[in-house]
């Protein structure tokens, strides 16, 4: 099965979908944009098209739209209004720059996904935090965009628990999760630092919560009905649109990992508490849910049906500690 990824570098172990080009740490951004893939740039042209047939075609302008392509292969990337705002692969790489060279960062992850039409980069953040049973939790920050109208700009700060690589969105202090810039709008970088903070404040308050959910524990019955509130959807039912189905399959994948057989589960941080659940959950996300590839489960844990899934859960979990 054909991956999303196009070209991808890391640094560490290999990453979910075990292709890309290992780095030794602390590279500079020049070698994470050769060794990514990301050494092109997104070049426009305006929408042309033919009139008539044979040798008395005329070719005409469209002037409202135009044409993205890679300026290396010349493939086609889009077709947008001519006010959209491109943002190129290596501004996703220079926005770490500073970061990593002077703030702590570290890129661990860079790449290009559907043949250019998504680009990101994930950076660490030096920012950690043990649960009970050295349940290691990490800070990261995500950036990413997308020239094919499936995203915007986004920057959001995401843990990743180490004993089973579950990534988590860290909410900052307006509760969106995630700054984001539409493509209607100019990516100004440093703008978006200072909105998203650069700062512990939303660590400090994240695992505060996280050491909450440690310490809650939750019986047979609460732990059914988390995964009944969590795992329900809106029914097709024209009828009825506000009626709601749950997905029994997936509550009992779920269940079973928050069990025993999701990893991390027996650890005394997870057994039969608050962060066992919510884990058992995001583990579901990012490595279980059923998905064309591991490129698809992992595009939507980060982004889509997965990320919002992931979202609906935390907002549950801390409701079992208020």
């Amino acid at each position: 099965m054909a991956h999303l990824v196009e070209t991808m570098a890391y640094v560490g172990d290999t990453p979910w979908h075990g292709l890309g080009n290992q780095l030794s740490e602390h590279q500079p951004i020049e070698v994470w944009q050769r060794e990514a893939g990301m050494n092109w740039s997104i070049e426009s042209s305006d929408v042309r098209f033919v009139t008539g047939t044979g040798n008395i075609g005329a070719i005409h302008a469209f002037p409202d739209q135009k044409v993205l392509y890679r300026s290396d292969t010349k493939e086609p990337l889009s077709v947008v209004s001519a006010r959209y705002q491109v943002v190129q692969p290596l501004e996703i790489l220079e926005f770490y720059r500073d970061l990593t060279e002077v703030g702590g960062f570290e890129l661990e992850t860079a790449g290009v996904l559907k043949n250019g039409r998504k680009l990101f980069a994930l950076a660490k953040t030096g920012q950690s935090a043990a649960l009970k049973s050295k349940d290691t939790v990490n800070g990261y920050l995500l950036l990413a965009t997308a020239c094919d109208g499936t995203l915007a700009t986004t920057a959001q700060f995401t843990s990743v628990r180490v004993v089973c690589n579950n990534t988590l969105q860290i909410a900052l202090g307006d509760g969106t999760g995630a700054v984001k810039v539409p493509h209607r709008s100019q990516f100004d970088a440093q703008a978006v630092k200072r909105q998203l903070g650069i700062a512990i404040s939303s660590w400090d308050a994240f695992i505060a919560r996280t050491k909450a959910l440690a310490e809650r524990k939750v019986s047979d019955s609460a732990a059914e009905a988390f995964l009944r509130r969590v795992l329900n959807y809106s029914t097709p039912n024209v009828a009825d649109r506000d009626a709601l189905a749950v997905n029994e399959r997936a509550i009992k994948a779920v269940g079973q990992l928050y069990a025993g057989r999701g990893k991390g589960a027996d650890l005394a941080s997870a057994s039969g508490t608050a962060w066992g659940l919510l884990n058992a959950v995001t583990e579901y996300a990012d490595h279980h849910r059923r998905a064309r590839s591991n490129d698809h489960r992992r595009d939507a844990a980060w982004f889509g049906a997965g990320a919002t899934l992931k979202q609906k859960a935390w907002d549950e979990a801390l409701k079992l500690v208020v």
